[in-house]
């Protein structure tokens, strides 16, 4: 495990996060997540399924829309195609919280929607897994770069526990092996470097190209047109993720309907 950077602030701040964390009770809750997988894969025929993100700010991007809440953010996700919702859970860096994945929750349900809803976080111990689940998450990212690999396991371990879907994001083909370790059923492969924060379109499509067939692989960062999409969309990526291209749009939802239509384009 080897980080730098940018990466290396958002980790020393994580950590000094985390022992708060541990210091307040769990307020547990008894809905039970959704199906992850049956609702990311993309079987004979399909479109490309898209996740898109709540994030108001990013190291790479600054500051992003807020015109919507979260909340809001998230059904509009929803109503226009969305098959999951990514909540960014970090506050220093992001803008994001814990918070936000609850809203978004209690917004979806309010509104008859049952989309699964990812919290993306820098996630370093078991206590951000639990919170996760309880303020409303189905899946939870973690990300080989920033565990070594019996930690990844670990993790992994009490995410399923919890009745939540590790998403395990990676950067090259030796991290899809750790990936796999951790019997992880969704990859994620993030095309951009998480130091330098540079977009690296050819690694990721060659990375994607090496995740199992039977595993559900997202293309993570970078896309931002129609035709970005369509061209994840002719190859073997299950899903991708849409981030910052959403955020700038105070409507998302015109946006994100054509981009659902240009992810169906090449289905049978």
């Amino acid at each position: 495990m080897k980080t730098a950077g940018v990466l290396d602030e958002i980790l020393e701040t994580k950590r000094r996060e985390i022992s708060a964390l541990r210091d307040v009770p769990r307020s547990r809750t008894a809905r039970q997540p959704l199906d992850v997988v049956e609702r990311l894969r993309r079987r004979a025929n399909d479109g490309l399924r898209l996740v898109a993100e709540v994030k108001r700010r990013s190291p790479s991007a600054g500051p992003l829309s807020r015109v919507l809440s979260p909340s809001a953010r998230a059904v509009a996700y929803a109503t226009n195609g969305a098959a999951m919702v990514s909540v960014l859970c970090d506050a220093p860096f992001f803008d994001g919280g814990f918070g936000h994945l609850a809203e978004s929750r209690a917004a979806l349900e309010a509104a008859g929607l049952s989309t699964p809803l990812l919290a993306k976080e820098f996630v370093l111990d078991r206590r951000q897994v639990e919170e996760a689940r309880d303020r409303g998450a189905d899946a939870v990212l973690l990300i080989v770069r920033i565990l070594d690999a019996k930690m990844l396991q670990e993790l992994a371990r009490i995410a399923r526990e919890e009745g939540l879907e590790p998403l395990v994001e990676v950067a090259d083909e030796a991290e899809v092996e750790v990936a796999l370790g951790a019997s992880a059923r969704v990859i994620g492969v993030n095309a951009r470097d998480l130091d330098s924060l540079a977009m690296d379109a050819a690694r990721a499509s060659r990375v994607l190209a090496r995740i199992p067939p039977d595993i559900v692989a997202v293309h993570l960062s970078g896309l931002k047109s129609a035709s970005d999409v369509a061209r994840i969309a002719a190859t073997r990526a299950d899903a991708a993720l849409l981030g910052e291209t959403l955020m700038r749009q105070d409507d998302p939802g015109p946006l994100l309907a054509e981009l659902v239509r240009a992810a169906r384009a090449l289905a049978g």
